[in-house]
């Protein structure tokens, strides 16, 4: 059942976010309003110089690919402006919204290569760790990957095939596949060092070198079917992180998948211990 724009605000307020949904439009998106504080911008400047310093040697060729032709890091940028080069790119845009909206808008979003961007930055007291998604993690985490050809296509039709999969009572098994690519990705190439691509990555100092760096971090070769029934961790460092060699794997493997019988089969499983897997 769709949710109504007025539910989703008075649910929001309830639970504190500190979005604006009161002024969303029925797809739940907002206007940039591009009135940042100079505070604003010195935070942003902060978080990205801070990040850069590590993305540059631990995130993979064609996320670093995406910040150079998109422009990210002098200042917060402008949607509208950013949203013109990744076109020309991808045909992806950007739109601006509140803070999380709910499954349906969001995947009829990435389904029509739109992907939604948080339109408030974080504070000065939240430079390493925030609850909600802000614009950092959306913009800096999210949408320089976006530039890529291949990993573009997934995320279109993990917005086609997941709002199906939701309908089957899938929807846990694809959040997992979005948290353990999008979010928590890593990626070896033949002949490569091992990259990380995934916006929790990106937008973490402390995860993306404990992830890519670490002797502890548990590393497992990407399979479909196994994400799809992993367990994840929401506020801790992952149990593990899955390593694919090509973004082609991803997107072949989630368009040929049976996602209906794979549903049917795991829907009511225990998730896998992350650490096991």
């Amino acid at each position: 059942m769709t949710v109504s724009v007025e539910a989703y605000a008075r649910e929001c307020a309830e639970q504190g976010l500190r979005g604006n949904y009161t002024v969303c439009q029925p797809d739940f998106t907002v206007e940039q309003n591009y009135d940042y504080s100079n505070e604003d911008q010195e935070v942003w400047r902060t978080l990205c110089d801070r990040q850069t310093k590590l993305t540059s040697k631990l995130a993979h060729r064609s996320y670093l690919d995406g910040v150079e032709a998109l422009g990210l890091l002098e200042q917060i940028p402008d949607f509208h402006e950013v949203s013109e080069r990744l076109h020309k790119l991808t045909n992806w845009e950007i739109v601006a919204v509140p803070g999380l909206i709910p499954i349906e808008p969001f995947f009829d979003h990435l389904a029509n290569r739109r992907f939604p961007v948080t339109n408030w930055l974080r504070s000065k007291r939240e430079l390493d760790y925030i609850v909600e998604p802000d614009m950092f993690h959306d913009f800096f985490g999210h949408v320089p990957i976006l530039s890529q050809p291949v990993f573009a296509d997934f995320m279109q039709l993990y917005g086609q095939k997941g709002g199906e999969a939701v309908k089957m009572g899938g929807d846990q098994m694809v959040s997992r596949l979005y948290w353990y690519t999008a979010e928590f990705g890593l990626i070896q190439e033949e002949g490569a060092p091992l990259k990380a691509f995934g916006a929790g990555l990106m937008s973490s100092f402390s995860e993306l070198q404990f992830a890519v760096t670490s002797s502890d971090a548990h590393h497992v070769a990407f399979d479909l079917e196994t994400v799809m029934r992993t367990g994840y961790e929401i506020d801790k460092f992952q149990r593990a992180y899955f390593v694919l060699p090509t973004f082609d794997t991803l997107r072949d493997a989630f368009s040929n998948a049976d996602m209906p019988a794979l549903i049917a089969k795991w829907r009511d499983a225990e998730p896998l211990d992350a650490a096991a897997v």
